[in-house]
């Protein structure tokens, strides 16, 4: 047995929705040469295979899985010069904890990642996902990752503009029912911050303007954003707790719904609702040949709404800490997005909620919510 191999924990013991058997191989790494030392060894061998960071975002289903998994264990952070002035860069290692990079950053005063406070997981997960809360997103700082591809001899670094981050996704994201456009595991990511000081800054951002109930625009403290973050977080059962089964969860567990606007304006004018920005880098390229000195006139394609599927939950008739009779799963008594554990609930009572609420959201909306978690071993 190889030296980073270890006995097989159960998933349930990994996990923050707290389920899943012991899979057939795990894997340690605590380094980054171990990660890749172990990477390679199970790319060799041609087992199945994942990485777990902080487990946050599995949904494991209840029979073992038939691979290996390889438990990313680094950390570290390494602050280095910015070529912006005012700002500074920080390079993470992958399996440190986002909220410890998050609290390390406001005390130094560091800005970009404040509104992200209380996110569980790991930093390497972030980009995977394009992580965001109350407006901010990991792509509006995100320099680089390092990255090894499956079945490569040595790590690579790719900017953030080769991951296609979107909103939640990037090509590194396993979506349900299909597989990453690139199958790689980050080793590193690389932020590029604003340097604030104690003095704080101006929020512009109205959504998270909104959140910490702003009605000016005075600099507040990154101290003070992140405090208020976690307490609107805690209020909705989404910072971890033991003795809180409203956080044991994957947080959101459907994706709020991105549709075009004449899908939008047929629901309810009550849902709530967010235009999602236009790529301003779109450029029309006309052939030299065809060009007569008139630019062809674009037809303005439809815009994208992202739409509450909170709401939409909640207005198909399920309300928050529903359950089905004789489950040990039920939604979350504070946030209508959060499927919990109860104690000892098992994947398939999660699937079975996730299914109901799927059903009784197309019936009443005709909109499939999408899971936002990766599954393993589970179908929806």
């Amino acid at each position: 047995m190889a030296s980073h191999e270890v006995v097989p924990v159960p998933l349930r013991e990994l996990t923050t929705l707290r389920t899943g058997a012991a899979p057939e191989r795990m894997l340690d790494a605590e380094t980054t040469a171990d990660l890749i030392d172990a990477l390679q060894a199970v790319w060799s061998s041609g087992d199945d295979w994942f990485v777990l960071g902080g487990g946050s975002n599995l949904f494991a289903g209840d029979e073992p899985f038939e691979g290996a998994v390889v438990r990313i264990l680094t950390s570290g952070i390494e602050e280095l010069p910015s070529p912006h002035e005012g700002r500074i860069r920080l390079r993470v290692q992958a399996g440190h904890s986002w909220d410890d990079l998050v609290a390390h950053a406001v005390q130094r005063g560091y800005a970009g990642i404040e509104a992200m406070s209380g996110i569980p997981g790991t930093v390497g997960a972030a980009p995977v996902q394009n992580v965001g809360a109350y407006g901010q997103e990991i792509q509006e700082t995100l320099v680089e990752v390092e990255l090894i591809d499956e079945g490569a001899s040595e790590p690579v670094v790719v900017p953030a503009d080769e991951l296609g981050l979107g909103f939640r996704t990037s090509v590194l994201k396993h979506h349900y029912g299909e597989g990453q456009q690139r199958r790689a595991v980050i080793l590193s990511v690389t932020l590029d911050l604003a340097v604030t000081g104690a003095s704080g800054r101006v929020i512009r951002g109205e959504q998270l303007r909104r959140a910490l109930g702003l009605s000016d625009f005075e600099p507040v403290s990154l101290e003070w954003v992140r405090e208020r973050i976690l307490a609107t977080r805690a209020a909705k059962g989404m910072l971890l707790d033991e003795h809180d089964p409203d956080t044991h969860s994957a947080g959101s567990f459907f994706q709020n719904a991105i549709v075009p606007e004449h899908i939008a304006r047929a629901l309810p004018p009550e849902c709530p609702r967010w235009p999602v920005e236009p790529d301003l880098d779109t450029m029309t390229v006309i052939p030299l040949e065809s060009y007569y000195g008139l630019s062809p006139r674009d037809e303005k394609p439809e815009g994208l709404v992202k739409v509450s599927s909170a709401w939409m939950i909640e207005n198909s008739g399920i309300g928050k800490g529903f359950k089905l009779p004789r489950s040990r799963a039920s939604i979350s008594t504070k946030h209508a997005l959060a499927l919990t554990n109860r104690g000892g609930a098992t994947a398939a009572e999660l699937g079975e909620l996730a299914r109901f609420i799927q059903s009784r959201v197309h019936a009443e909306f005709g909109l499939l919510l999408q899971p936002e978690p990766v599954l393993v071993g589970v179908d929806l």
